[in-house]
């Protein structure tokens, strides 16, 4: 096997180590993760060629901006022709925000990006990193996989489609609306008929502002106050409205509702997801949810929420209006809705 992938080590779990303080990051993972490798590739054939670049800062992935989001894809960029894939690796906490961010901002692509990561890390006998880096490496070398992807214990799933299931157990992320791309046990059942199209990428460097968009989850009880302190900060150009079952708001009240409503006509985009994890806002099944659509508010359709919040900057970051973005919160661009 003769093609080179690069490995893109930007912190997380994966590379870090107990101390009295929790677990905090390595500064000899390089070396540790070349020992590990090479004791899985003995015979020299089974491992494609691999590169390990560290970003300027490695951090816990509960500290990540819209600004790494970038720095990670700028890196993707300068290397992008020297490599016939990437694998990057990434905190859990936020890596599905990550990978739904990278799918936006790198766009239409041509080889593998997959994130990847761990639960236990690569310091401690008994983890789950070795394996999910193996198998990331393999399968960035070996299968025409033209997106930003995630690979964690035996599945691959589209990047903005994946959300952090589970905290504790080693299956942690689950893509509630899409299939599986590839499931990896003796064989590995690639789903080639789901993937994106490949193209040539044309990359280009956006700013965020990483004050842009917030979230607001609906509860009973909830007061207009609420909505009324988060959109004090005037740098606030998206909102998404997190509320029941297939896109029911409170509607009761009053106050929330005429907030909500000022909120648009002053120019905020408002997106209206589903507290379900699973199915989606199908906003006017309800009278309440109708409400929303005599506002003028956005249904988010089945994107996760990571996909609405990097979407919403990513669109923000494009320069795009309010009345331009709104059309398009619905319309897949990388894959991210139905």
């Amino acid at each position: 096997m003769n093609k080179r992938i690069l490995i893109l080590h930007t912190g997380g779990t994966i590379s870090m180590v107990a101390s009295k303080q929790g677990y905090v990051p390595s500064e000899n993972f390089p070396a540790r993760l070349h020992e590990q490798l090479e004791s899985q590739n003995l015979g020299g054939t089974e491992l494609p060629l691999y590169n390990l670049l560290e970003t300027d800062h490695l951090i816990d992935s509960s500290n990540s901006t819209p600004n790494d989001w970038m720095a990670i894809a700028s890196l993707l960029s300068q290397h992008w022709h020297k490599y016939e894939g990437f694998v990057v690796l990434h905190g859990t906490d936020t890596m599905a925000y990550t990978a739904s961010a990278l799918s936006f901002i790198l766009g239409e692509i041509d080889k593998p990006v997959i994130l990847t990561g761990s639960q236990i890390p690569l310091a401690k006998v008994r983890n789950d990193a070795l394996s999910n880096l193996v198998i990331s490496l393999t399968l960035a070398a070996n299968y025409d996989i033209p997106e930003v992807c995630i690979y964690f214990n035996g599945k691959l799933v589209r990047g903005n489609r994946s959300t952090k299931l589970k905290s504790m157990q080693l299956d942690a992320f689950h893509s509630p609306n899409f299939p599986d791309l590839a499931t990896v046990g003796i064989d590995v059942d690639l789903q080639q008929d789901l993937l994106l199209e490949a193209n040539k990428p044309s990359f280009k460097h956006y700013e965020f502002d990483p004050q842009a968009v917030a979230i607001v989850p609906m509860y009973p009880g909830v007061p207009s106050s609420i909505i009324n302190s988060v959109l004090s900060n005037k740098k606030i150009k998206a909102l998404i409205i997190q509320t029941y079952g297939v896109g029911n708001p409170p509607d009761a009240n009053k106050a929330l509702m005429k907030r909500l409503a000022k909120a648009e006509e002053d120019g905020i985009v408002i997106v209206n997801l589903s507290q379900c994890l699973i199915g989606g806002v199908f906003q006017g099944s309800y009278s309440t949810g109708e409400s929303l659509n005599q506002i003028g508010i956005i249904g988010g359709a089945d994107l996760t929420l990571e996909a609405a919040f990097t979407k919403l900057h990513y669109l923000l970051a494009k320069g795009y209006s309010s009345d331009e973005i709104k059309p398009l919160i619905a319309a897949p661009l990388r894959g991210e809705c139905r």
